[in-house]
């Protein structure tokens, strides 16, 4: 598998923003100097799995999502997450309203994919 690792870095760079952190944080979190974290987000380092790992852990993702670009899990239950603190504040009948324009647009996703 071939890794760009300017893509990698623009990756960690936008996950990074994403929560709002600086690169001394994520450094601190996975116990990296910020020198190193700069390096490679700017691709003049390349870490090993060891490090991707505990930058991944830092960053709560995925290492697919960082060097694919891939949708991660965490991504995925932001979105529950979201969804959830949404129809907890309605009116239980608003509720059931919400659910079942859900299902109608999962439904014309599906049949528009057919």
């Amino acid at each position: 598998m071939y890794v760009d690792y300017k893509d990698l870095g623009k990756r960690i760079a936008r996950r990074r923003r994403e929560l709002g952190l600086k690169q001394y944080q994520v450094s601190e979190r996975a116990e990296l100097s910020d020198k190193y974290i700069s390096c490679i987000e700017t691709a003049k380092s390349i870490p090993s799995i060891d490090v991707l790992v505990r930058i991944c852990d830092a960053l709560e993702t995925t290492p697919d999502a960082l060097l694919l670009g891939a949708i991660n899990n965490t991504d995925s239950i932001d979105y529950e997450r979201q969804l959830v603190a949404k129809l907890s504040k309605l009116k239980p009948t608003a509720r059931q309203l919400a659910i079942d324009m859900l299902d109608r647009f999962v439904q014309y996703e599906m049949d528009k994919d057919k």
